[in-house]
Protein backbone atom coordinates (compact mmCIF):
# COMPACT_ATOMS: atom_id res chain seq x y z
CA UNK A 1 0.00 0.00 0.00
CA UNK A 2 2.67 2.40 0.96
CA UNK A 3 4.16 1.69 -2.62
CA UNK A 4 1.13 2.25 -4.35
CA UNK A 5 0.84 5.84 -2.13
CA UNK A 6 3.98 6.60 -3.05
CA UNK A 7 3.86 6.08 -6.80
CA UNK A 8 0.47 7.86 -7.16
CA UNK A 9 2.53 10.60 -5.56
CA UNK A 10 0.84 10.71 -1.74
CA UNK A 11 3.48 10.95 1.04
CA UNK A 12 3.26 9.03 4.29
CA UNK A 13 4.88 9.53 7.32
CA UNK A 14 5.65 7.02 9.74
CA UNK A 15 5.16 5.44 12.19
CA UNK A 16 2.95 3.00 11.57
CA UNK A 17 1.53 0.55 14.15
CA UNK A 18 1.38 -3.05 14.18
CA UNK A 19 -2.08 -4.39 15.32
CA UNK A 20 -0.76 -7.92 16.64
CA UNK A 21 1.73 -6.55 18.63
CA UNK A 22 -0.84 -4.24 20.60
CA UNK A 23 -2.64 -6.78 21.84
CA UNK A 24 -1.93 -6.15 25.47
CA UNK A 25 -3.14 -2.34 25.03
CA UNK A 26 -6.43 -3.69 23.70
CA UNK A 27 -6.28 -6.38 26.44
CA UNK A 28 -6.11 -3.68 28.87
CA UNK A 29 -8.84 -1.20 27.36
CA UNK A 30 -11.43 -4.10 27.51
CA UNK A 31 -10.31 -5.29 31.02
CA UNK A 32 -11.11 -1.70 32.01
CA UNK A 33 -14.78 -1.98 30.28
CA UNK A 34 -15.42 -5.18 31.73
CA UNK A 35 -14.38 -3.85 35.61
CA UNK A 36 -17.05 -1.32 34.84
CA UNK A 37 -19.57 -2.98 33.44
CA UNK A 38 -19.75 -1.70 29.93
CA UNK A 39 -19.70 -4.76 28.51
CA UNK A 40 -20.97 -8.53 28.77
CA UNK A 41 -20.62 -11.96 27.65
CA UNK A 42 -22.12 -12.88 24.08
CA UNK A 43 -22.99 -16.60 23.35
CA UNK A 44 -25.06 -16.50 20.13
CA UNK A 45 -23.82 -18.40 17.52
CA UNK A 46 -23.62 -16.56 13.68
CA UNK A 47 -26.51 -18.79 12.64
CA UNK A 48 -28.36 -17.30 15.97
CA UNK A 49 -27.57 -13.97 14.81
CA UNK A 50 -28.54 -14.17 11.28
CA UNK A 51 -31.38 -15.14 12.39
CA UNK A 52 -32.29 -12.16 14.34
CA UNK A 53 -35.23 -9.98 12.62
CA UNK A 54 -33.47 -6.34 13.07
CA UNK A 55 -31.46 -6.12 9.71
CA UNK A 56 -28.53 -3.91 9.37
CA UNK A 57 -29.02 -0.41 8.06
CA UNK A 58 -28.24 0.03 4.17
CA UNK A 59 -24.88 1.57 5.06
CA UNK A 60 -24.12 -0.82 8.07
CA UNK A 61 -22.91 -4.37 7.52
CA UNK A 62 -23.71 -5.00 11.34
CA UNK A 63 -27.56 -5.89 12.75
CA UNK A 64 -29.02 -4.26 15.79
CA UNK A 65 -28.38 -7.02 18.42
CA UNK A 66 -31.69 -7.89 20.16
CA UNK A 67 -30.19 -7.83 23.41
CA UNK A 68 -30.84 -11.92 23.81
CA UNK A 69 -27.47 -12.33 26.21
CA UNK A 70 -28.03 -8.76 27.82
CA UNK A 71 -27.67 -8.73 31.47
CA UNK A 72 -29.42 -6.49 33.96
CA UNK A 73 -27.64 -2.99 34.55
CA UNK A 74 -24.28 -3.18 36.74
CA UNK A 75 -23.91 -6.61 36.27
CA UNK A 76 -19.97 -7.18 36.32
CA UNK A 77 -19.53 -10.32 34.42
CA UNK A 78 -16.11 -12.47 34.99
CA UNK A 79 -13.90 -13.10 32.01
CA UNK A 80 -14.87 -15.99 30.26
CA UNK A 81 -12.41 -16.62 27.15
CA UNK A 82 -14.92 -18.70 25.24
CA UNK A 83 -17.55 -16.18 24.68
CA UNK A 84 -17.74 -12.85 22.48
CA UNK A 85 -18.24 -9.60 24.53
CA UNK A 86 -20.56 -6.77 23.65
CA UNK A 87 -20.54 -3.29 24.89
CA UNK A 88 -23.99 -2.27 26.27
CA UNK A 89 -25.18 0.96 24.43
CA UNK A 90 -27.07 3.41 26.36
CA UNK A 91 -31.02 2.86 24.40
CA UNK A 92 -32.54 5.99 23.52
CA UNK A 93 -29.25 7.97 24.05
CA UNK A 94 -28.93 10.28 21.56
CA UNK A 95 -24.98 9.81 19.96
CA UNK A 96 -24.06 13.12 18.11
CA UNK A 97 -21.05 15.16 16.55
CA UNK A 98 -19.92 17.55 13.86
CA UNK A 99 -18.73 16.21 10.65
CA UNK A 100 -16.32 18.03 9.03
CA UNK A 101 -18.11 17.02 5.33
CA UNK A 102 -21.84 16.28 6.13
CA UNK A 103 -22.29 19.16 8.71
CA UNK A 104 -24.39 17.65 12.48
CA UNK A 105 -24.59 13.73 12.61
CA UNK A 106 -27.10 12.13 15.34
CA UNK A 107 -27.60 8.45 16.09
CA UNK A 108 -29.96 7.13 18.67
CA UNK A 109 -28.43 3.96 20.76
CA UNK A 110 -30.40 1.08 20.45
CA UNK A 111 -32.69 2.25 17.45
CA UNK A 112 -29.96 3.28 14.95
CA UNK A 113 -27.67 0.45 16.00
CA UNK A 114 -27.22 -2.17 19.45
CA UNK A 115 -24.85 -3.36 21.45
CA UNK A 116 -21.85 -3.87 19.74
CA UNK A 117 -18.73 -6.19 19.16
CA UNK A 118 -15.77 -5.37 21.65
CA UNK A 119 -13.73 -8.57 21.73
CA UNK A 120 -13.84 -11.81 20.04
CA UNK A 121 -13.34 -15.85 21.48
CA UNK A 122 -10.26 -17.30 20.00
CA UNK A 123 -11.33 -19.40 17.01
CA UNK A 124 -8.65 -21.77 17.62
CA UNK A 125 -6.75 -23.85 20.36
CA UNK A 126 -3.58 -21.49 19.84
CA UNK A 127 -5.49 -18.01 19.04
CA UNK A 128 -5.57 -15.85 21.58
CA UNK A 129 -8.97 -13.45 21.60
CA UNK A 130 -9.08 -10.19 19.39
CA UNK A 131 -10.49 -6.79 19.84
CA UNK A 132 -13.13 -5.49 17.87
CA UNK A 133 -12.64 -3.10 14.90
CA UNK A 134 -14.02 -0.32 17.22
CA UNK A 135 -12.18 -0.80 20.33
CA UNK A 136 -8.85 -1.10 18.38
CA UNK A 137 -9.81 2.00 16.38
CA UNK A 138 -10.09 4.14 19.44
CA UNK A 139 -7.05 2.43 21.43
CA UNK A 140 -4.91 2.98 18.62
CA UNK A 141 -5.99 6.53 18.07
CA UNK A 142 -5.59 7.62 21.19
CA UNK A 143 -2.10 6.29 21.49
CA UNK A 144 -1.12 8.08 17.99
CA UNK A 145 -2.55 10.98 19.48
CA UNK A 146 -4.95 11.39 16.29
CA UNK A 147 -6.97 14.34 16.43
CA UNK A 148 -9.06 13.73 12.76
CA UNK A 149 -9.96 10.71 11.33
CA UNK A 150 -11.10 10.75 7.73
CA UNK A 151 -12.94 7.62 6.43
CA UNK A 152 -15.92 6.57 4.15
CA UNK A 153 -19.52 8.00 4.96
CA UNK A 154 -20.41 3.80 5.63
CA UNK A 155 -18.50 4.16 8.97
CA UNK A 156 -20.87 7.17 10.33
CA UNK A 157 -22.49 4.74 12.51
CA UNK A 158 -18.90 3.64 13.50
CA UNK A 159 -18.07 6.77 14.68
CA UNK A 160 -21.27 6.72 17.13
CA UNK A 161 -20.07 3.38 18.23
CA UNK A 162 -16.30 5.01 19.22
CA UNK A 163 -17.45 8.18 20.80
CA UNK A 164 -19.32 5.60 23.16
CA UNK A 165 -16.22 3.83 23.80
CA UNK A 166 -13.98 7.28 24.32
CA UNK A 167 -16.24 8.37 27.01
CA UNK A 168 -16.38 5.07 28.64
CA UNK A 169 -12.48 4.99 28.32
CA UNK A 170 -11.86 8.32 29.54
CA UNK A 171 -10.02 9.15 25.96
CA UNK A 172 -9.98 12.16 24.01
CA UNK A 173 -12.85 13.12 21.71
CA UNK A 174 -11.80 13.31 17.98
CA UNK A 175 -13.03 15.29 14.69
CA UNK A 176 -14.55 13.23 11.94
CA UNK A 177 -14.61 13.68 8.20
CA UNK A 178 -16.70 11.29 6.36
CA UNK A 179 -16.33 11.20 2.23
CA UNK A 180 -18.90 10.05 -0.61
CA UNK A 181 -18.03 6.76 -1.26
CA UNK A 182 -16.45 5.84 -4.80
CA UNK A 183 -19.22 3.62 -6.97
CA UNK A 184 -19.08 2.28 -10.22
CA UNK A 185 -21.50 2.81 -13.15
CA UNK A 186 -23.95 0.92 -11.57
CA UNK A 187 -23.67 2.71 -8.28
CA UNK A 188 -22.15 -0.54 -6.66
CA UNK A 189 -19.68 0.32 -3.77
CA UNK A 190 -16.18 -0.08 -5.51
CA UNK A 191 -14.74 -2.90 -3.03
CA UNK A 192 -12.39 -6.07 -3.25
CA UNK A 193 -15.65 -8.42 -2.90
CA UNK A 194 -17.20 -6.67 -6.23
CA UNK A 195 -13.88 -7.18 -7.91
CA UNK A 196 -13.35 -3.51 -7.93
CA UNK A 197 -9.88 -2.70 -9.54
CA UNK A 198 -6.57 -2.03 -7.12
CA UNK A 199 -4.53 0.62 -8.31
CA UNK A 200 -1.24 -2.03 -8.60
CA UNK A 201 -4.13 -3.92 -11.42
CA UNK A 202 -4.44 -0.18 -13.07
CA UNK A 203 -0.69 0.22 -12.76
CA UNK A 204 -0.13 -2.85 -14.55
CA UNK A 205 -3.05 -2.03 -17.25
CA UNK A 206 -0.47 0.85 -17.98
CA UNK A 207 -2.04 3.67 -16.81
CA UNK A 208 -0.19 6.72 -15.22
CA UNK A 209 -0.12 8.20 -11.55
CA UNK A 210 -2.45 11.25 -13.45
CA UNK A 211 -4.58 8.87 -15.29
CA UNK A 212 -5.62 7.53 -11.90
CA UNK A 213 -5.85 10.55 -10.39
CA UNK A 214 -8.11 11.98 -12.47
CA UNK A 215 -10.53 8.94 -12.32
CA UNK A 216 -10.96 10.53 -8.58
CA UNK A 217 -11.11 13.89 -9.20
CA UNK A 218 -14.47 16.07 -8.00
CA UNK A 219 -16.41 12.94 -8.87
CA UNK A 220 -20.37 13.62 -8.63
CA UNK A 221 -22.70 14.27 -5.97
CA UNK A 222 -23.42 10.35 -5.66
CA UNK A 223 -19.55 9.05 -5.81
CA UNK A 224 -19.66 7.61 -8.88
CA UNK A 225 -16.59 7.20 -11.21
Amino acid sequence: MLEDLAWLGIGWKPPMLSQSARLPAYRTAFDRLLAAGAVYPCTCSRRELAAMTQAPHDDDDEPVYTGRCRPPVGTVAEFDPNANYRFRVPDGDAVGFEDGNLGPQSYTAGRDFGDFLVWRRPLGARERGLPSYQLACVVDDAFMGITEVVRGADLQRSTARQILLQRALGLPPVAYFHTALLRDEAGVRLAKRHDALAIRTLRERGLNPEDVRGMFADPPQAGTV
